[in-house]
This record gives C-alpha cells, structure tokens and sequence, in this order.
C-alpha cells in the first residue's frame, strides 16, 4: 500500500478520491487550507466507512511555499486536486490565471523535488474544447486544446489552459513527462459525501429549485465523480498512462436534458423544474447585462463530446451514463436537506 498526498481533500472531487484511496487500504495525507476545516472533512470520510487511524492532515495553502515540501515528503503519489473554481467571473479574462498557474506549479514542484512515483493532476475539459475550430457537434481528444486568446471564452477557461499549458512547459524542462498524469474531466456531477456540494452540483440544485424559468441552449460532456475518483487511482500507478492527457467524461447532456432527467425521477418538483429552452439569439443579447450568461456564449451553438474510448482501453475505467450521475447529485441534495421536497 502507498502513502498518499491529496491536495484540497475538503473539496467535492477530493473528498470521493480520499474515500476510494482509503477504502483501498492506502495511507492519505490531505492538504487544507486551515486545520480548522479537518474535522469536517474527516467525519464525513468517517461516516462513509473509512479508518480514520490512516487519515492524516497537513496546513498547507496554494497561495504559498510554506508546509508544500513537509506535506509531500515520505509520500509515493500526489493527487493534486486542490483548484479555484469562482461562479462569479471577473471583467479581466486572465485575472484568475496566476492563481491557478502559481498554485498547480507549487505543487508539482515540490513533487518533483521529492522524487514521488507520479502525480496525478486535475485539469478539465475546459483546457481541451474552446477552440473557434470547433462547430456544431464535435468530438474532442486528448491532442486538443482550448485557445485561450478566444475571445468569448471565460476567465476560468482561460485559467484552466494557461495553468496545464504552463505545468506541461515545466515537466518538459524537467524532463518529467513520464512523472505526470493529468485528467480532463467535464461537468463533474454524483453524489456528495456531505453537504459541501462544490459548484458543479449547484446547477443541478438551481433546475431543482426552479431558480430560472427557462435553460440556455448549452451542453456538457458529464462525468459521475465516483468514475472520476476510480481514474485518478487507476492513473496512479499505471504504466500506459505516464505523460498522457485521460479526457473524463461520459455522454453529453444539455441543459434541458438534464432538466427532463430530473422531471422524469423526481415527479414531485415537476411544476419548478424549468424545461424550456431559451434561444441562442436571447442569451446573447441577455448576457449583455447578465455577466453569468455572458461566460456560456462560446458554448452557444456547439456540442462537445470527449473521445474516452482510449482512457477505458489504458485504465478500465468505463464511465457510466451521465443520467445516473444527474439522478444521484440530486438524490445526495435531497439527502442533505440542502433540497426540500415542494410541499
């Protein structure tokens, strides 16, 4: 068994990689911003069944040198998931890049320094599929990449890119491909381990809410977070998937679809769940006022697919239809009290 370090481990996608890791009989060690925030986290692996005697916690924060070389040392891997992912976008398109940049390079820095088997990072999609090449429905591989200079794309989908561009330069200098492994994953819904959802889940919580009354005309290539979490350990340790890009994604959702997929499981919030679908035309001049809907207008239009075939062939992780991780982060949502049943 090794000794892991998971950076970020209160976060959705973290906390399912710790849980699976631990269930496995692996050693984590899990970064936090503040010791303050363990407890919670721990309690909530804890209440999923796990030893807590092999959890362990570090204080250690992207936005700094301090704690990074203590947290990985003795460890065999790195799962660095820890990342900003803002709902509010900002005015400047790369104001959100250093953060994710500096931080991504902080820690695999300190794990090349200490010499660690591999580490396996989180990107997104978001780093593949904005290209203005890309039109109407489209499938996308492991070779692409976004074009961050694209106008309509958002701060956060230019972050996304500059920060795995600049991590790729770096192992390039460090001659440390074959150290690396990163994951691109798309809308990453399922099931929370507790009532920290993380931004993803809150789009299934605003359908079910009824928060708008009609949905914009975008799709999402959707991964469940326990098929995410199962890759991240397969590509731990695996030989054929050294120095590669694994697209994470199952089938492609819009909108609506995933409206309709929650109207047909949860008849009882039938009258809130917007099914209705605006036209493209409306949230381009909608998001003229709206930023939010501004930061959706380069996925008007187009269909994005990942090609994964290869990612189950190198892993055999087969990622289950999007349908049951729709169903399920809402399940987890009403499991929580974060949702009401309508009365």
């Amino acid at each position: 068994m090794a000794k892991v370090l998971v950076t970020g481990i209160s976060g959705f996608i973290a906390k399912h990689v710790a849980l699976q890791l631990l269930q496995a009989g692996h050693e984590v060690v899990g970064t936090v911003r503040s010791l303050d925030k363990a407890g919670d986290t721990r309690d909530a692996l804890v209440r999923h069944g796990i030893d807590h005697s092999m959890l362990e916690f570090v204080e250690a924060d992207l936005t700094g040198d301090d704690g990074w070389a203590e947290a990985v040392a003795g460890c065999d891997y790195v799962q660095h998931l820890a990342s900003p992912f803002p709902l509010a976008q900002p005015e400047d398109r790369e104001a959100l890049v250093p953060a994710a940049r500096d931080g991504l390079l902080r820690v695999v820095r300190a794990a090349l320094n200490a010499d660690v088997k591999r580490v396996v990072v989180t990107s997104s999609l978001a780093a593949v599929m904005y290209n203005p090449k890309f039109k109407g429905e489209f499938e996308a591989g492991p070779d692409d990449w976004t074009d961050p200079d694209w106008k309509p794309i958002s701060p956060y989908i230019v972050s996304k890119t500059r920060a795995e561009q600049a991590l790729w330069a770096l192992l390039d200098e460090r001659n440390a491909r074959d150290k690396a492994t990163v994951i691109n994953p798309g809308l990453v819904l399922g099931p929370a381990l507790d009532e920290r959802i993380g931004t993803s889940l809150q789009l299934v919580e605003m359908l079910l809410k009824g928060a708008y009354p009609a949905v914009p005309p975008i799709c999402f290539p959707t991964v469940d977070v326990r098929d995410l979490a199962a890759l991240h350990i397969a590509a731990m340790d695996s030989p054929g998937t050294a120095g590669l890009r694994l697209l994470a994604a199952a089938d492609t959702l819009s909108m609506q679809e995933a409206a309709l997929v929650l109207k047909e499981a949860f008849p009882a919030f039938e009258r809130k769940i917007p099914t209705k679908q605006l036209p493209a035309f409306v949230v381009r001049l909608l998001a003229i006022f709206d930023a939010s809907l501004k930061s959706v207008t380069a996925d008007l239009g187009r269909r994005r697919i990942a090609r994964t075939a290869y990612v189950t062939e190198k892993t055999g992780i087969a990622f289950r239809p999007a349908r049951e991780a729709v169903i399920a982060a809402a399940e987890s949502l009403m499991e929580y009290g974060i949702i009401e049943p309508p009365r």
